[in-house]
């Protein structure tokens, strides 16, 4: 018994600890009247467990009157020709999510075997459900595999497929875990898998590449995958999924993101706008290599979702510098210029979410083993936030155009930053005027308003004339409806500078910083 770290038993009303002999009892023991009446009774054989009663049929007619004579909240199990008495709602598969849990590990790594009733519940948590060759034809019927060999043989079978290749030779069989993403043209649901998808959404700023990830996010935490996010931004430290670390004044520390993902069911993200843009390859790539002790651990965090992937995983992680793991795993990478984003990261891509008016380009960005013969040539653009994707997968023939299943939850933009915080160097606007004398820098967007009332016409002119108020709004701000709005005062040559000012600032202080 030693060589396993805990047993599940008596039907999942028990868990024991064979290094330290330690039983702990997941329910209430059976009540005395309950068990003396079966034995006035004479009901034979009769064994009673820490938790369980179990006899044989056809004693469970006299079990079931008992139980209804005194009023009891009690079910019976059956194990083939076994009889089992145990508390409402205690299975295997609840035992094994305690079991799980102490162990620091997921269902979503486990492989259950069966061959009877009571093995259902169980089963069906695992990521593989497992049925040896003599099981009940409804085992049978549920399970993701059925052994060839019957009893310990098709134990040993399965086994050898999880050490040979981790059982990527029966994953096709495991269909019932994939995610949701969206719809085909032909009114097909399109998915994709939970483990070993390699992910990158791609397009311009403003198309709907957020609204994309938080369908993703939404649908793998709500299936249970544990999921880390990297968020250069702070865009989702108001996602009510996740667990929110970091900000402008403070680096969270690695240590700090493994100790709340030990916790095995908990998904988080990490605000890494403390970090200077400079030293964020470095960062990342030192926590991620603590991410994947992790993985090789516990298999979590299920997936990472990277945002900004270009500033994360640059080309410079190609070169000896900086180094990142050679199996990835699971991931979704997030990024306006997916030709920035190292080159071993990109050809390990197996799946291209892109979106904007040139899909079949950002694709061949994205991935440079996507071959022009892969594009449908009837998809040469998508209307920007129109739910509209055009998706390759390295397996398909051809990429597809696909519409999004719409999250629950809208991931919200985290107005307070871009309002009252600080934006990095890199996303804050500079007045700097014709002749570059100035350099301004405004962090958010009430210092914005506030300077722009007080900057002279000519500096004011000069950034008009540019786009340069539009611009910044759709690429730092990501605020396309402000955007256009913005464009279209910088298109009216008519306005003096007196009124764009105040229409402009009128704007954006009526969607940021006006009172609630």
């Amino acid at each position: 018994m030693k060589v396993f770290d805990l047993v599940v038993a008596e039907n999942g009303a028990l868990l024991y600890n064979p290094a330290t002999a330690e039983r702990r009892a997941l329910t209430n023991p059976p009540a005395p009247a309950f068990v003396a009446e079966l034995q006035r009774r004479g009901i034979q054989p009769l064994d009673v467990g820490q938790c369980i009663i179990a006899t044989w049929q056809p004693n469970e007619a006299d079990v079931l009157d008992v139980i209804r004579s005194q009023g009891l909240e009690l079910q019976v199990i059956f194990n083939k020709e076994a009889v089992m008495i145990l508390p409402s709602g205690v299975n295997k598969g609840t035992g094994l999510r305690v079991a799980l849990d102490e162990l620091g590990l997921s269902p979503h790594n486990s492989l259950g075997i069966g061959d009877a009733e009571n093995d259902h519940a169980f089963l069906g948590i695992c990521e593989c459900g497992v049925a040896v060759a003599n099981a009940l034809p409804a085992i049978k019927d549920h399970a993701d595999v059925v052994t060839a060999g019957a009893s310990g043989a098709g134990v040993e079978e399965i086994i050898d497929k999880l050490l040979t290749d981790d059982l990527a030779s029966v994953s096709s069989r495991l269909k019932r875990h994939d995610i949701l993403l969206g719809y085909t043209a032909d009114g097909g649901d399109f998915r994709f898998e939970p483990y070993d998808s390699r992910i990158i959404v791609a397009g311009p700023s403003g198309g709907g590449k957020s609204t994309i990830v938080t369908a993703i996010l939404e649908r793998l935490i709500g299936s249970e995958y544990q999921v880390c996010v990297l968020d250069p931004e702070g865009d989702y430290d108001n996602f009510e999924l996740c667990v929110s670390l970091g900000g402008p004044d403070r680096i969270p520390a690695a240590s700090e993101i493994l100790e709340l993902l030990k916790t095995g069911r908990q998904s988080i993200s990490v605000n890494l706008l403390g970090v200077p843009l400079t030293d964020r390859p470095a960062y990342f790539v030192t926590l991620l290599s603590r991410l994947q002790e992790l993985r090789a651990h516990t298999g979590r965090p299920h997936w990472l979702i990277v945002d900004e992937a270009h500033h994360l995983l640059p080309p410079e992680l190609d070169s000896a510098s900086l180094s990142i793991p050679r199996e990835l795993g699971s991931f979704v990478l997030i990024t306006v210029h997916p030709e920035r984003v190292a080159a071993v990261i990109r050809n390990d891509v197996n799946i291209v979410i892109a979106i904007g008016p040139d899909p079949a380009g950002v694709v061949r960005e994205a991935n440079p083993l996507a071959g022009e013969e892969l594009y449908s040539p009837n998809i040469t653009s998508l209307e920007a936030r129109s739910g509209e994707m055009l998706l390759w997968k390295r397996d398909a023939r051809e990429a597809s155009r696909v519409t999004l299943e719409p999250a629950k939850t809208e991931l919200l933009r985290h107005k307070r930053k871009y309002a009252t915080g600080e934006l990095g160097v890199d996303k804050s606007f500079y007045f700097r005027g014709p002749a570059g004398k100035m350099n301004l820098r405004i962090q958010n967007l009430t210092l914005f308003a506030q300077i722009a009332e007080g900057i002279d016409d000519e500096t004011w002119l000069y950034h008009l004339r540019r786009h340069d108020y539009s611009t910044w709004l759709r690429s730092a701000i990501k605020d396309v409806g402000i955007a256009d709005e913005v464009a279209a005062i910088e298109s009216d040559d008519e306005l003096p500078a007196a009124k764009s000012r105040a229409h402009i600032i009128g704007a954006i202080r009526k969607q940021y910083t006006s009172p609630a």
